[in-house]
């Protein structure tokens, strides 16, 4: 399999981030990790290994990156303004690098992007689409977090409502957006096995619901848990079917 890694310095971020490539060809895919992962997670946990016969056919390309919740959320050392305003930085550096990286390495300018991810990169795969869902077309949110105000301590702001989607989705009313939306296909995969916490997939689903956006709440019952060998099998169904 075809594999090659990058790293460059964000001034967004104030650090350099790493992006490692799988594949020639395919629809890209931005594979987000779990909270303390990086961009080697994926291969290292043997889910990049898990989905190499689809890598190889074509039927994907994997951008895996890196997340910065360790500066953001996760950086309980700061006021939560600034967390969320890493955050922010973060989502911007998703849409103004790790993107236009994508289309340069594929060659193709407008090409549209998937994205992926599992536990909180569940939630940045999910984000992403719901705030670019003229670039971002397939998402694939694994046991995901989606309301994520247990980081702010109470705290909030603009910044936070606009990267906190069971908010600013219950709000959604612009028609270029729903538009938009309507011309994705958004997976929110849950289910009932260990460690799993499906009512936070459920509460997603019941937003998106309400503001009639299209989307599949996948259920995956005793296969739904929270750990590498539930996402491994649900990534493989998922690639699959396609």
């Amino acid at each position: 399999m075809h594999r090659d890694a990058h790293r460059w310095y964000s001034d967004r971020l104030g650090r350099d981030m790493g992006v490692v490539v799988h594949g020639h060809w395919g629809p890209p895919m931005i594979m987000f990790p779990t909270s303390g992962g990086d961009e080697g997670e994926y291969e290292r946990q043997s889910l990049i290994g898990a989905i190499a016969e689809f890598v190889e056919a074509g039927r994907v390309k994997t951008f895996s990156v890196d997340i910065n919740h360790d500066d953001s959320f996760g950086n309980r050392g700061a006021h939560p303004f600034h967390r969320s305003w890493m955050q922010r930085q973060y989502d911007a550096y998703i849409r103004h690098e790790v993107i236009p990286f994508i289309r340069h390495h594929c060659q193709s300018p407008d090409i549209v992007v998937w994205t992926m991810g599992a536990s909180l990169g569940a939630y940045h795969a999910a984000n992403t689409l719901f705030k670019y869902p003229d670039v971002v077309k397939r998402c694939y949110a694994l046991s995901g977090v989606y309301d994520v105000k247990r980081f702010m301590d109470g705290a909030y702001d603009d910044t936070f409502y606009f990267n906190n989607p069971v908010d600013y989705l219950a709000n959604a009313s612009d028609p270029w957006m729903l538009q938009q939306l309507a011309s994705c296909e958004i997976h929110i995969a849950t289910g009932s096995g260990p460690w799993e916490r499906s009512e936070e997939s459920y509460r997603l689903s019941h937003v998106l619901e309400s503001r009639g956006i299209r989307h599949h709440l996948d259920d995956w019952g005793p296969l739904g848990g929270h750990d590498w060998p539930y996402w491994k099998h649900q990534m493989r169904e998922y690639l699959a079917g396609i």
